[in-house]
């Protein structure tokens, strides 16, 4: 269990299920990767200014952990921003992320051991999986969410395969999602999309604004589903 400063409200604590519903709301989720503090910090920064608040720090950067945290105190008083850790292959990473102030656990292939940790932090993992089975059985250690991953290697109708052995699954799709096709996979019945690549390429550049207004537009594609 989270440990929480005394004085916080009760309705103020993001629980398991509020940051699963919140996530769900939102519908779009920043994969920010970067080379350094800074980039990173800054690119989810403009991504929150362009109102897609759901952020996840890759920990291909090797400061992610510092990002987490500076970000986890920047927004701690905004339950609508929603700062999670991605690329976690282990469960050590996890709980580093997790201590760090992460609210999410994002990983590319599902790991029993990291399930476990999340579980008994009440944090949200996220695994991504390919097939049926793979589904079924991070669904068995509690993940409430899967990641199609990649997207690319599936497209919008892989959905409906899922989706009718298990039409109760949540379902989230990264790689391969762009503005062009995103609508596509909102209207196939996915629950959230995440997506970074063309964001990531700004940030390399320095080009924050452009990344606010990009942001904007993913958000977009959510509401007009």
């Amino acid at each position: 269990m989270r440990c929480f400063k005394l004085g916080k409200k009760e309705s103020d604590i993001m629980t398991k299920s509020n940051t699963i519903i919140e996530l769900k709301k939102q519908g779009v989720v920043a994969v920010i990767r970067g080379t350094s503090y800074e980039e990173g910090h800054q690119t989810a920064t403009a991504c929150i200014k362009g109102n897609l608040k759901a952020i996840e720090i890759a920990y291909t950067n090797n400061n992610a952990d510092m990002i987490i945290k500076q970000l986890s105190s920047d927004y701690q008083n905004n339950n609508t921003v929603l700062i999670g850790a991605g690329t976690v292959l282990d469960a050590p990473t996890a709980k580093n992320a997790i201590m760090a102030g992460a609210k999410y656990i994002v990983s590319p292939a599902f790991n029993q051991e990291t399930a476990i940790i999340c579980n008994r932090y009440g944090i949200p993992y996220i695994p991504g999986c390919m097939t049926i089975k793979e589904i079924i059985t991070a669904m068995e250690y509690g993940c409430e969410i899967i990641k199609l991953f990649p997207g690319s290697a599936f497209g919008p109708n892989y959905i409906n395969a899922i989706k009718g052995p298990l039409p109760y699954v949540s379902l989230m799709v990264t790689g391969g999602v762009n503005l062009n096709n995103a609508a596509e996979w909102f209207n196939a019945g996915i629950d959230a999309i995440g997506i970074g690549g063309e964001l990531n390429k700004l940030a390399a550049k320095g080009q924050f604004e452009t990344i606010k207004e990009i942001a904007q537009k993913y958000v977009n594609t959510k509401t007009r589903k």
